[in-house]
């Protein structure tokens, strides 16, 4: 076994340790995910794969996909697990299963691109909201009595300079007149299509506000900021900044996102939101530094600094998640940084392989 599946394995195994309560509701039963092919719902399927043999749960778990034959081709290992079946469709339109009871649903399915924002955000708009009501429509008819939202940190719009850490009780808001709130918007609409299907139809819905995270699966070549660096240092280029490094981040290791996922929706109090992220927050600059230092390269910063410009932020405060559930983080951002980059210099092409 190399290094990269050593990694998964122990990932796998630290999610199932400090979840058994979640997995031992789905005994005998079925789960609907949508995002299931995702950056979540790689995670996700893996951990129930993982779970369902260890535990011997005799659950089953339904993953929709909009190409579910390109995905079983790229993880084939995952694929050929008996217990867990796909899915062809969209979220907006896809079929319902008849004839098949679901006990719990995971609604992780949204278009994570900064371009789709720009370039279509009213499609953006439309697969937030009119996916999250489909599903809750789904929820109904299949009988689940539990249903996860992944939402969003965006939820809260443009965190306050001063405000260090955003809590859940933060009344702020995207700015409605701007089109690039689209997301966030949605977010919040879907949430709140939760709270009136739970209040209507007595479905228990839990919110998870998710902010920003690193693992393996993560994509390298999109709009999240670390990934990019990590991909600068698998190529052997400099870490490259093209701002001016100064707005500040915070990144949650995937373990310890899927941990704190599944007690959300095991234990949450039903209608409640938790924010689910690291509180150790960073700036871009030394984001990169971390990185680069795992490489043993420099840095380079495009971008010039402004004194007179406000700090941005996009951290958020867990203590809610940590004095309601006692959940905590327990991998550092060094740690994490390294475990991704092994993972992707030495074993990206296992992709989704799961552990005896």
């Amino acid at each position: 076994m190399n290094i990269s599946q050593e990694i998964i394995k122990n990932d796998l195994s630290d999610i199932v340790a400090n979840s058994q309560e979640f997995w031992a509701e789905l005994q005998n039963k079925n789960i609907f995910i949508t995002g299931g092919t995702g950056f979540f719902g790689k995670w996700l399927l893996q951990s129930f794969s993982h779970a369902n043999r260890k535990l011997g749960l005799n659950a089953h778990a339904w993953a929709l996909s909009r190409d579910p034959e390109s995905f079983k081709r790229n993880f084939p290992d995952l694929t050929s697990d008996p217990s867990i079946h796909f899915i062809q469709g969209d979220v907006l339109s896809f079929l319902f299963p008849k004839e098949r009871k679901f006990s719990h649903i995971i609604h992780a399915a949204t278009e994570a691109s900064a371009k789709l924002v720009i370039e279509e955000p009213l499609r953006m708009l439309d697969t937030i909201v009119g996916g999250t009501r489909r599903m809750l429509d789904f929820a109904k008819i299949c009988g689940a009595k539990k249903f996860l939202l992944a939402s969003s940190g965006a939820v809260y719009g443009r965190q306050p300079a001063d405000l260090v850490h955003v809590s859940e009780d933060f009344q702020g808001a995207p700015d409605s007149l701007s089109p690039l709130s689209c997301y966030g918007e949605g977010k919040r609409l879907a949430e709140h299509l939760c709270i009136l299907y739970q209040q209507q139809f007595g479905i228990e819905v839990k919110i998870a506000r998710c902010f920003a995270f690193v693992g393996p699966y993560l994509p390298l070549d999109l709009h999240f900021a670390i990934g990019n660096f990590i991909s600068n240092g698998l190529q052997g280029d400099s870490v490259i900044v093209r701002g001016d490094g100064t707005t500040f981040r915070s990144y949650l290791y995937t373990s310890d996102l899927i941990i704190w996922l599944l007690k959300i929706f095991g234990d949450g109090t039903p209608g409640r939101a938790y924010n689910i992220g690291s509180e150790q927050g960073f700036s871009i600059s030394e984001i990169a530094n971390q990185v680069a230092h795992f490489f043993n390269l420099d840095v380079k910063i495009l971008g010039a600094s402004s004194p007179d410009r406000p700090i941005e932020r996009y951290v958020p405060s867990t203590l809610r998640a940590r004095s309601e559930l006692a959940l905590r983080e327990r991998v550092s951002l060094s740690e994490a940084i390294e475990r991704t980059a092994l993972w992707y210099k030495q074993g990206k092409s296992l992709h989704g392989s799961s552990y005896s």
